[in-house]
């Protein structure tokens, strides 16, 4: 799917504030690898529905067995292998006897430590890839996983690495048998190891997103192969809120732009991007923040949030609002299935220009039936004129005003907001107060 970078940052996937991102969020990863990992499948939406489906049903097989997940492979334990092969290390003996080993670890002290440390860590990381390997080998994985499970099997054949399988405990382990074994790590099973743990680390990005489909209880969604573009949504929810609101949406051929009105504050840029968040982690394979989440496969998600000007460039805000504008319909005019979200169109400018400006593209934008659009404005004079196309939406989010006191409901409801509270706002922080004693 098709998504540019920044679509994924006004969707904030990634933020420079980690807390502030979806990234942050869904991370449950033990490894450093792991988390590197993450940061690909999040960056990687899938556009083919068997690719979407096949990671749906990993995510699922993986979350049925997270209580089963080996706890011995840690961080730690991955940090100390890569360790022993970036260390300089005295000729380790091959099949040393009870005595050359003693001497190894009389005259070779430091390294026969390393050695030996390292091979209880191995051991057990290798009997945690196994356990992995049982735990999924007959649960009908499907090829996304069955690949890696083959792979595992495969790098778990070799004669020493069967010995360390079997090896009851790493305290139980000979000075003999840890030099031989130790050898064979080094000499003959290095990049065995560092595919083996570049595998656990590829399972631990999976282990982390069906972590989190259990701990924030998301629900996969349903994709639909129509032809025409398709988003219909029950309970669906800001993923970073800590109390989120649930809203309900419907998007389809007949009805395919929502022009969303309200005032600052009242949750229009919340829902837009709680529709791109959903929409975006639906294409990864992922569960979704939402009861019930119906869609179509879409070509590319593109949205106009947080457009900023560039000093350096010499380009003002409303330059770059019509430049992202014109990107936008220079990429929806291909046929494809878009999703389009545009939060405050055209804020760059004075009120009768951003009027006319937004007429222009919203009508233009009207004519493309094949993408979905969720457009919020300010601008509500402007919906009189656009009420005769039979495909747009009006919906608004309320405020109430109590003693000069605004309460927000957060609930999305049908219709046009002409609240403009920015008066308010300012007397309530007690701007006005403070300009009325200067």
């Amino acid at each position: 799917m098709n998504i540019d970078q920044t679509t994924l940052q006004d969707l904030a996937i990634f933020h420079a504030d980690e807390d502030q991102s979806v990234l942050n969020k869904l991370d449950f990863t033990q490894t450093i690898g792991g988390r590197h990992y993450l940061v690909h499948l999040l960056s990687h939406p899938h556009q083919q529905l068997p690719l979407i489906l096949e990671t749906q049903q990993t995510l699922q097989l993986v979350g049925n067995k997270l209580d089963q997940w080996p706890s011995q492979i840690s961080n730690g334990t991955i940090m100390v292998l890569e360790k022993f092969y970036e260390s300089q290390i005295d000729r380790i003996p091959f099949q040393p006897t009870p005595v050359g080993a003693l001497a190894y670890k009389l005259f070779h002290g430091p390294d026969y430590s390393l050695v030996r440390y390292t091979v209880g860590h191995a051991t057990e990381f290798l009997k945690g890839m196994q356990q992995l390997l049982h735990l999924f080998s007959s649960a009908g994985a499907p090829p996304l996983l069955q690949k890696k499970l083959d792979r595992i099997a495969n790098l778990l054949q070799k004669d020493t690495a069967r010995q360390m399988l079997q090896a009851p405990s790493k305290e139980q382990i000979s000075p003999a048998t840890s030099l031989n074994w130790g050898y064979f790590l080094h000499n003959r099973y290095k990049a065995a190891i560092f595919e083996l743990i570049d595998i656990f680390s590829q399972l631990d990005a999976y282990y982390s997103l069906a972590k989190a489909v259990q701990v924030y209880q998301l629900r996969f969604p349903e994709f639909t192969t129509s032809p025409t573009p398709i988003m219909n949504a029950e309970g669906l929810w800001h993923i970073l809120l800590k109390q989120p609101v649930t809203y309900e949406l419907s998007l389809h051929l007949e009805s395919n732009f929502i022009f969303l009105t309200g005032a600052n504050m009242a949750g229009k840029s919340t829902f837009i991007r709680a529709v791109g968040i959903a929409s975006y982690l639906a294409h990864l394979g992922m569960a979704v923040p939402a009861r019930r989440l119906q869609l179509t496969v879409f070509d590319g998600i593109l949205s106009n949030i947080q457009v900023s000007d560039n000093i350096i460039k010499g380009e003002s805000y409303f330059f770059n609002e019509v430049q992202r504008i014109k990107n936008t319909l220079t990429r929806i005019n291909d046929g494809g299935k878009w999703l389009v979200l545009i939060d405050e169109l055209f804020k760059g400018t004075n009120v009768q220009d951003a009027m006319r400006c937004s007429s222009t593209v919203i009508k233009g934008l009207l004519k493309i039936s094949n993408s979905l659009f969720v457009l919020s404005t300010h601008l509500y004079e402007i919906a009189e004129e656009l009420k005769p196309h039979a495909n747009i939406a009006f919906r608004f989010f309320e405020t109430h005003v109590h003693d000069d006191q605004l309460f927000f409901s957060y609930q999305l409801k049908e219709g046009i907001s002409n609240d403009r509270l920015g008066y308010l706002i300012l007397k309530r922080e007690g701007v006005v107060e403070m300009i009325d004693r200067l």
